[in-house]
């Protein structure tokens, strides 16, 4: 065997004390993560110190322990294939068993003092994880499984079963007892022809044992001491996923489903044929009211046209009534026309009348007065001269016209009637004459103006 020289055994003495100091100085600090609580220790002191912060920190080499935790910690069953994280199974009320998956989230106090008493007790995260956060969690399940019947619980009473599990882990495990109650359970009524309420649930009992909560004086569930709380550990969720039956269980609600399924169905057809039956009656009544509303309006059509005729007479009379009226009103306005017109002749009749009476009356003043005038012009002549005078003018107008005119004197005067009619004097005998004389005068110039016209 070769020796080692003086060369290779330096090397070989400086790698080791290289290699001692990097642990001697790897063995002087230690690191904190976020996310982890560190519980540090040192031996030679005692003294304990707890991180939760992320940092480098200082230790003595050799003589320390540090024991890391995380702050907060999920325990599953039934997500693996591992023994320990199996479903948890569960025995209900009524002897029928299951399988819950579940999960639940621990987050660990951040409390100095807690914290310490936690890590005295159980010394690591796998010892706190397994003596006390998976116990407690099945424990938990298990015996709440125990207050409900398998039926109740896979159907709609997973809701129920989480939060009981939720108050019990967050404030402590309920104190039980066995007990035999009566438990309430929904079932739809009987079918059959005639009746009205086999859609309809009734409620049935049944006398179950059961693991009921115990209730204290004050009507309060009274509880055992909560594991969680000593130590400040608090449940932050609980998530169940879809439990399963078993065998019987999963038979017995299968068959109870197919049953719900066949009652609905007959339900269905049976609702269904009632209601055809209704339609048929509904189409019935419909035809019916169709003849009844064909029949009133036959009858409306024949009183709307005896009402049309009604008002074609009423309105004809009203026209002859009111031409009548208006050839009343006519006949009354051409006789009060005609007696105004009368009215209007009568006064003017009148008004002529009197101006004729006032015409005729001044006439006759102006001739009275004339008269008058004339009558005192007589008085204020003397008679004698005035006669005189009078004979003068006469004279004057016939003689002249005696002019050519031969007159014969008759030998004979005939006087006929009284004496009193003679001619007295010459001169009444001449203006006789005279007068004769124009006479022939004016005739004898008429027919020369005749033949001279022709």
């Amino acid at each position: 065997m070769p020796q080692l020289s003086i060369k290779h055994i330096m090397g070989i003495l400086i790698a080791l004390m290289f290699l001692i100091g990097f642990l001697f100085m790897n063995s002087l600090y230690f690191q904190t993560e976020a996310g982890f609580t560190y519980h540090y220790q040192n031996r030679l002191s005692g003294n304990v110190e707890i991180y939760t912060e992320p940092g480098v920190h200082l230790k003595v080499p050799f003589f320390s322990a540090v024991a890391r935790y995380k702050q907060v910690i999920t325990v599953s069953f039934g997500n693996s294939t591992t023994k320990q994280d199996a479903a948890i199974k569960v025995l209900f009320a009524d002897t029928y068993t299951g399988q819950i998956p579940a999960t639940f989230r621990y987050k660990l106090p951040l409390d100095i003092e807690k914290f310490r008493q936690m890590h005295r007790d159980f010394r690591s995260l796998e010892n706190l994880t397994r003596s006390l956060l998976f116990k407690t969690s099945l424990d938990v399940v298990v015996n709440t499984a125990t207050q409900y019947t398998g039926e109740e619980f896979f159907q709609g009473g997973l809701n129920q079963f989480k939060a009981a599990l939720s108050d019990q882990l967050r404030n402590g495990i309920y104190k039980t007892e066995r007990r035999q109650v009566e438990v309430q359970q929904m079932s739809l009524a009987p079918i059959g022809l005639g009746q009205e309420s086999s859609t309809q649930l009734r409620r049935s009992a049944t006398l179950v044992w059961k693991t009921v909560p115990v209730l204290g004086d004050n009507g309060k569930v009274l509880r055992l001491e909560n594991p969680f709380e000593k130590y400040g550990i608090e449940v932050n969720q609980i998530a169940l996923d879809g439990p399963i039956p078993e065998q019987q269980l999963q038979q017995l609600l299968s068959e109870k489903k197919r049953l719900v399924a066949d009652r609905i169905k007959t339900v269905q057809e049976q609702e269904t044929a009632k209601e055809q039956a209704k339609t048929a009656q509904l189409r019935a009544e419909i035809e019916r009211t169709k003849a009844r509303q064909q029949a009133l309006k036959t009858k409306e059509l024949a009183v709307i046209a005896m009402q049309r005729q009604v008002e074609v007479a009423e309105k004809q009379k009203d026209k002859e009534v009111i031409e009548y009226k208006k050839a009343k009103e006519l006949a009354e306005i051409d006789k009060s026309k005609e007696l105004a017109i009368a009215q209007a002749n009568m006064a003017i009749q009148k008004a002529n009348f009197e101006a004729a009476q006032f015409e005729a009356k001044a006439i006759r003043e102006k001739g009275v007065a004339e008269a008058d005038v004339l009558k005192a012009m007589y008085e204020a002549r003397i008679p004698e001269i005035y006669i005189t005078e009078i004979k003068r003018d006469i004279a004057a107008i016939i003689y002249p016209n005696l002019k050519g005119i031969h007159v014969t004197m008759p030998h004979n005067l005939i006087t006929l009637g009284d004496k009193t009619d003679r001619l007295p004097t010459n001169l009444d005998v001449l203006s006789s004459f005279a007068t004769i004389g124009v006479m022939e005068g004016l005739e004898r110039k008429a027919l020369e103006n005749k033949a001279g016209g022709n």
